[in-house]
Formats: C-alpha cells, structure tokens, sequence
C-alpha cells in the first residue's frame, strides 16, 4: 500500500425530513446564499422545505446553475453574492450544483486577476467562503470531497480544481428527494458512481485489501440496488443506498493508499465540452474503452474484478476481460443507458479535436501517466 493522508470534516445528515435540521447547522444572523439549478426544487417541495428551515435567516437566492457549470454563471453568482455580503452558500440540488457553488467560494475570496486561474493555472484557494449542501442527486460525490468540474464556453474547456478550503461543511442527504428525478437523471448517476469508483480502483494491485474489497462491495450495491431503483422509483431504501453508494463513491476512503486512473473522465470532459454530452454518458462510452484499451496493463485488477464482483470463474484471462467488459455495458444498459458515438454526437471531427487538444497540452493520463495523443486518439476509435 502506498503512503497517504487522509482528513475529511463533512458533517453528514442522512435520512427522512433531515432538511428541517438547516436552521441548526447555519449560524444565525448569516446572510445565506441558496444557488440550484433550473428550478426542480421549485416542484418537489426542496425549496419549501429550504425556505422553511431558513425562516430566520436572510436567504438570497441564486438560480439556473446549468447541469455543467458554467464558469460565466458563477461569476454572475459572484458578483450577486459581494452585493448582498453573503456570508455562507447553500447549494440545492445535485452535484453539479454544488461543484458551481464551490467554485463561486473559491471565487469570491480569490486576490487574483482572473478566478478562472484557479481551474486553468491551478492557482491556490487560499480562502474561501462557508459553504454546505442539500444534496438531492446521488452520482458525483462531491458533498463530501474537495473537487468540482467547471465548464467554460467562450473556449469550450472543462476544468477541475480541489482545495480543502471548499469541503461542505455538512451535507444534507435525504434520499426522498430524489423521488421526483427524471430517469435519465437516476441513471446517469448510478453510472457515474459506478465509473468514480473504477477510477480509483482498476489500475493494478499494491495489496491493499481493505480499499479493494470497500471498492467492490460500492460496485455490488449498485449492481443490485441500481436496477431496482429504476424499476421502482419510489423504493426509499434502493434510493438510500444508491445514495451512500454515490457518497462512498468519491468521498476519498477507496482512494487512500492506491493508483488512481482518471483517464476517462479526461476524454469524457472532453467529449462534453465539444458536444454537450451528458458527463456520465460520456462516461459510459469511454469506460470500456480504456479498460480494452489498457488490458495488458490493468489484468490482475480486470480479472479480480470479474470473479469478486460479478462473480466469473472463466479461467482464461483473455475471455475473462472479454466477459468483463460485456457484463458492464450490459449494465449500463440495465439501468437506461445505451452508450454509443453516434448517439452522442461522438463524431470523427470532434475525436480529432480531442486529439489535437492532447497535442497541444501534452497533458499525459492514466495511472502510468502514459496515454497521450496517440493513445486517447486510440481509445476514441474503440468507443462503441
């Protein structure tokens, strides 16, 4: 096992009517600032409950963070939350959401010329202001980890930034407030989840048992919770533990001590940031790819994988990982998602721009750090 350090002060509230416990967790007096998304908390009783909890505190509201944030959004979140001197964000809704509302803290306090060096220069966030979560969409993890994911059109990049100093303060997780997501919502987090955990465990062994088999019991419970769900929207317990699944997923306790890949998520914010592709769609198409792709270099994790979790006893390696990779696109398919290039808008002109975007950053992914250009031009042509 590789050495590490791990902290993690998120308060969690998990559980039936836990959005009440707001007027608690925020400080009174605190000028709040309640951003969400288009407006589906408006219909699902969110909001009401929101408003409800923060009776007595000053809420200003800031709406129509997009399902990939935009850089321009925030900053226009920004500059309302200085005019009203907010002193604490509340992000309602998913983790996009609250991936905008971590930036828009980072912002707020950044000395710097342009806020977007945070995400492009890898500019330190030296403070922040307070900032905490109703977190009504499990998928990315984020109401427990330092990351987010900003977009930006006017140069259609996709960056990511972590700091500390953006770790919720709590997180609000009432999975009844996922009721009411589209399918296509519930779907695209359950992929999502099931990818953050990929991520950080199909790379290749360094004995360490305990991540491993926390990382396949994440993988088991959505292959068994995921299908229900989308069978019976309104099964609060497959709902319950899709949550803590997508909260394990990436709130840094698989990780510690282990390789991290990463590399699909760096083509798929890429495929995103040409096409608009949903990022676990994105996801879905590029997974199996890099694990086909990458099956020399990730075979004992590909083989283990395939008997632990799915519970395979092919004796040929080869085969094995053949199986593995069918038995998780017939997964994604199990729970809504068809993943293709076609589907998507994964046309031979958007690959070439990923690709020559790789060129011109010569940035390298993977856990060996050895896919560049050439190699994600690669893993593109093997997308479905």
């Amino acid at each position: 096992m590789n050495n590490f350090r791990y902290k993690n002060p998120v308060e969690v509230v998990f559980g039936k009517g836990t959005i009440a416990t707001l007027s608690e967790l925020i400080p009174a007096g605190t000028a709040v600032m309640m951003t969400y998304g288009g407006g589906s908390i408006k219909k699902n009783g969110v909001y009401d409950q929101v408003l409800a909890a923060l009776k007595n505190h000053r809420v200003i509201e800031f709406g129509g963070i997009e399902p990939n944030p935009r850089y321009e959004t925030c900053m226009k979140a920004v500059e309302t939350a200085k005019k009203e001197n907010v002193g604490f964000l509340l992000a309602v809704g998913g983790g996009s959401v609250l991936d905008g509302t971590k930036f828009i803290s980072a912002a707020m306090r950044y000395q710097g010329a342009d806020p977007w060096d945070i995400l492009e220069k890898g500019a330190a966030v030296v403070d922040a202001v307070p900032l905490a979560t109703v977190i009504t969409l499990p998928a990315t993890g984020s109401e427990m980890n330092t990351f987010a994911v900003i977009s930006r059109d006017s140069t259609m990049q996709k960056l990511a930034f972590a700091s500390p100093k953006v770790f919720p303060q709590f997180a609000i997780i009432d999975p009844e407030t996922n009721f009411s997501l589209p399918m296509r919502q519930l779907t695209n987090g359950i992929v999502d989840t099931f990818v953050h955990v990929s991520e950080q465990y199909m790379t290749y062994p360094v004995n360490s048992p305990l991540q491993d088999r926390q990382a396949e019991a994440i993988y088991q419970v959505l292959l068994e919770e995921g299908p229900k769900a989308v069978k019976n929207p309104n099964d609060y317990d497959s709902r319950a533990n899709i949550c803590w699944a997508a909260t394990w997923g990436l709130n840094g306790w698989i990780n510690c001590g282990v390789p991290q890949d990463w590399a699909t998520h760096g083509i798929g914010h890429e495929i995103t940031a040409f096409t608009g592709t949903d990022h676990a769609q994105t996801l879905a198409l590029v997974l199996p790819a890099v694990w086909n792709h990458q099956r020399q270099a990730k075979a004992e994790k590909l083989v283990q994988f395939g008997r632990r979790v799915f519970g395979l006893t092919e004796p040929d390696r080869e085969k094995m990982i053949d199986l593995v990779l069918e038995k998780t696109k017939a997964f994604f398919r199990e729970v809504g998602m068809e993943p293709s290039k076609k589907n998507y808008g994964v046309t031979d002109d958007v690959c070439r721009k990923i690709v020559e975007r790789f060129e011109k950053t010569g940035t390298k992914l993977g856990e060996h750090g050895n896919l560049g250009a050439k190699e994600i031009g690669e893993i593109l042509q093997l997308c479905d």
